[in-house]
């Protein structure tokens, strides 16, 4: 019999602050935060670290620094920081259960990277032997092979939260070394969690799969230049898979003209059936995108304002999206079901697409 999970008791979330964090094309890297412990990220509630650069990201990883010839001394990481729950957070403490164990599985010093070291780390943070060596071994994308690394929470989002079960996904950019070469990569991972009397429990991890890359036609190239368009690791991967519709490139791109948009999912890292049900869900059939964050404000923010939400779920709508959940209900549309809230899509705008 496999060991009850670790729980994260509900409690007050400290509030983080909120704001824009300005990229092209994709969200990476950390640098110069003073460290709160050996794991940990930023991001989602907080601003970005002073220092914080792009760089190219894909699930796999992008050289991009050498030490100086004639040197001796390991190429430096960004030291790591916590990723902390904003205001407006439905059941933070599921969202921090699930940021915790892969902070810890995703950053690691050097030569402790093997699932050991990964079991060692998550009992550490209270997660029963049995149980935490079976997780250690589910960490996929998260874990590429590098002497060391670190990795950042760009945000976590819901993927389905009932009264009793969640999936957080967990949205990841990642600085690793291997001997003398930094290179800048991430995942997202789909973290699910059931609840018990003492809290919320990690029961598995599902990392994001994208796939091999592809050639690139000019709406992918548009998309993945257009800075107006901030993507994460993994989102960024699934469109150079080649395994997104069209319909959702038009869309980001339309969107971008009048919004700054930070896309959380495309394809990949995200259930396959709407959480709870055994309906297909259309991310992982490259047919949807979910947006946090609209022009540096986050959705899950209670002061973000809702008629700049609402305008751009309209607008999602008029770019050709059947399906638009958010924080708001909105009266309208094209069909009956255009529109819809509901908790899960408190913290995320959702643009769903028939092909």
């Amino acid at each position: 019999m496999v060991s009850e999970p670790f729980a994260v008791r509900d409690a007050a979330a400290q509030p983080g602050r909120g704001g824009a964090v300005r990229r092209r094309s994709v969200l990476l890297g950390a640098a110069g935060v003073t460290a709160a412990g050996l794991c940990g990220c930023s991001g989602g509630g907080t601003s970005a670290p002073p220092g914080a650069s792009a760089a190219p990201s894909g699930t796999g990883t992008s050289p991009r620094s050498q030490p100086a010839a004639g040197t001796s001394s390991p190429a430096a990481l960004p030291a790591p920081t916590q990723w902390v729950p904003g205001p407006g957070e439905i059941q933070p403490a599921a969202k921090l259960a699930a940021v915790r164990l892969v902070e810890a599985f995703g950053t690691w010093p050097a030569g402790q990277g093997g699932v050991a070291d990964r079991a060692a780390r998550a009992e550490k943070l209270g997660i029963p032997a049995a149980q935490a060596t079976r997780l250690a071994g589910q960490t996929g994308s998260l874990t590429p092979a590098a002497d060391a690394a670190v990795v950042r929470v760009i945000d976590a989002q819901y993927g389905g939260i009932l009264t009793d079960s969640a999936s957080v996904l967990v949205v990841c950019a990642q600085t690793t070394r291997t001997g003398s070469t930094i290179a800048d990569g991430g995942t997202t991972v789909d973290v699910r969690l059931s609840r018990t009397a003492s809290g919320w429990s990690v029961t598995a991890l599902h990392p994001a799969q994208p796939g091999p890359a592809r050639p690139l036609d000019a709406t992918q190239r548009d998309v993945l230049a257009d800075p107006r368009i901030e993507l994460p690791p993994a989102s960024a991967a699934d469109i150079r898979s080649g395994q997104v519709h069209t319909s959702v490139l038009d869309a980001m791109l339309r969107l971008a003209g009048p919004y700054r948009m930070s896309v959380s999912v495309v394809r990949s890292g995200h259930p396959l059936d709407v959480f709870g049900t055994n309906r297909p869900s259309d991310h992982p059939r490259g047919r949807a995108f979910d947006v946090w964050r609209i022009d540096g404000h986050r959705v899950v923010d209670p002061a973000t304002s809702r008629t700049l939400i609402t305008a751009f779920m309209r607008a999602a709508a008029a770019a050709g999206s059947y399906n638009v959940g958010g924080p708001v209900l909105l009266s309208g549309g094209t069909t009956a079901n255009q529109f819809f809230s509901d908790a899960t899509h408190h913290d995320h705008v959702h643009i769903g697409f028939t092909s």
